[in-house]
């Protein structure tokens, strides 16, 4: 009885030592281990366990990000390059509005560039596919969020059949180098996928006929997509494991848990800053001369 409490206690301390440090460990999707049918959309792999941790948590990770944003948004008024892109997919009611609203509101909006990517419209359609995409890339100094994006190229024109599958396979090359282009120019890419249940995502569309207030999200369309639940999900798994790359991995956020999806999409933001390290630009003047003459020639004393 002895041995097998010390095999059980040795069991419990490898797994403890093996558990991801880091949101980027925890949800990054390694292409050649992945099954999106195996994870499940209401884990919660690291990070609270709670509601009420959660909350508390983004408190903690609003106040690291505020301070990494106004850095990397000062770094590009001194002429630095870079900025961030987070990219959010997902099926419809998985959160993707939500997820601006409680990560991208914990930063000041004027760094911020959101772009939503509706049905094309028929001059969109008319060019390449990343030509409205590229319109859309954030400038210098600012986080740029992407409600969809790119990748409904390869997962409503697949599921839908809008183009022939050898155009949608010959799209997954196409994003990664154009994801390889942003990533050389400076934009650092955090990709979340928000996975959610088919039952979780049942209860979020009664829930929008049942509330007035939120009928007008839904769309009749809605169920017909429903119906085709499997088959975007086999689009998903093609498209993470084709197109999760080493300058742009990846993540798969469990989402059937609204505060454990807000926790876990801003906290993969702030490691991706604080791995961008943004810095404040050096001035073009002497602060010292400048604070002297301010005390001593004041024009307004």
């Amino acid at each position: 009885m002895a041995k097998k409490t010390a095999t059980t206690a040795k069991r419990s301390a490898a797994g403890k030592a093996a558990r991801p440090r880091s949101a980027a460990d925890a949800f990054r999707v390694v292409p050649e281990d992945f099954d999106l049918a195996a994870l499940d959309p209401a884990a919660t792999p690291v990070g609270p366990r709670s509601k009420v941790a959660a909350a508390e948590r983004v408190r903690e990770v609003g106040a690291a990000l505020d301070v990494l944003q106004e850095t990397l948004y000062a770094e590009g008024t001194g002429g630095g390059r870079r900025r961030a892109l987070l990219v959010l997919q997902g099926l419809d009611t998985s959160g993707k509005g939500g997820t601006i609203r409680h990560v991208a509101g914990l930063v000041n909006p004027q760094g911020l560039h959101i772009a939503s990517f509706k049905k094309p419209t028929a001059a969109e359609l008319r060019r390449d596919f990343l030509w409205r995409v590229r319109r859309q890339v954030p400038a210098p100094g600012r986080i740029g969020v992407f409600d969809r994006s790119h990748y409904e190229d390869v997962l409503v024109a697949r599921v839908d059949g809008l183009v022939p599958a050898a155009e949608w396979r010959r799209r997954y090359r196409l994003i990664n180098e154009f994801e390889a282009e942003l990533a050389a120019s400076g934009v650092t890419i955090v990709k979340c996928f928000l996975h959610i249940s088919p039952e979780r995502q049942k209860e979020r569309l009664v829930a929008r006929l049942e509330n007035p207030a939120k009928r007008w999200k839904y769309d009749p369309h809605d169920l017909a997509v429903r119906a085709r639940f499997t088959e975007y999900q086999a689009a998903y798994q093609d498209a993470l494991v084709r197109c999760s790359t080493t300058v742009a991995p990846w993540y798969a956020i469990p989402s059937d848990r609204k505060w454990y999806r807000n926790w876990a999409v801003a906290q993969l933001l702030r490691e991706a800053l604080e791995q961008m390290a943004p810095t404040f630009p050096e001035p073009s003047y002497d602060p010292l001369v400048e604070l002297a003459r301010l005390r001593e020639a004041d024009p307004l004393r």
